[in-house]
């Protein structure tokens, strides 16, 4: 759903249409991209994909962008929140689905102008669930609904076993230095 703010107060409520406006893990760059809005999205419970729309309320048509590639993502992969804009390009936190239902968190880097395009993803990840963080609600599972980019850092709060929650704090210029680029073909 999109909520906007009207004059007076009030906001109203429009839904998102369109044969890929399914699945619960959407999330819309902070800009359009060569003139268009741009979303990440996994429609299929396994992938991510790459959307691209002249209107925020209708969406149509994806292109696969990754498919889970390492052990730590094996069965699934999505999004973490909005990509964040970098210099080298659009920083895009990652959640990985393991073996064991084990949820992890990683990055990988996208294009600036042509996000379809992955430069690099981290081939172990950023955040794996430890010690207190296995056991909760729903145990062995840490994730983040995105981070933020401030004085060269990633600020990312994360929930760990839907029972806590925490910063992690990581060297921007460490993690794009340690992404590991697709194989060739992609």
């Amino acid at each position: 759903q999109l909520v906007s703010h009207r004059p007076g107060g009030s906001f109203e409520i429009r839904m998102l249409t369109g044969s890929c406006a399914k699945n619960k893990g959407m999330a819309l760059f902070p800009r359009k991209v060569g003139g268009r809005y741009a979303m990440v999205a996994r429609l299929d419970n396994e992938n991510l994909y790459y959307m691209q729309s002249d209107n925020v309320l209708i969406w149509d048509s994806a292109r696969l962008l990754q498919r889970p590639r390492y052990p730590w993502e094996v069965i699934q992969i999505g999004n973490c929140g909005a990509p964040l804009e970098t210099e080298a390009g659009w920083l895009l936190l990652t959640h990985g689905v393991g073996p064991m239902r084990q949820y992890c968190i990683g990055a990988a880097l996208l294009d600036l102008d042509n996000p379809c395009r992955v430069i690099g993803q981290t081939s172990q990840p950023l955040l794996i669930p430890t010690g207190s963080e296995r056991f909760g609600y729903v145990p062995n599972v840490v994730y983040s609904c995105g981070g933020m980019i401030h004085q060269g850092m990633l600020v990312l709060p994360y929930a760990a076993s839907d029972l806590a929650t925490s910063i992690a704090v990581i060297d921007l210029e460490e993690l794009l230095a340690a992404l590991v680029p697709p194989p060739r073909g992609r």
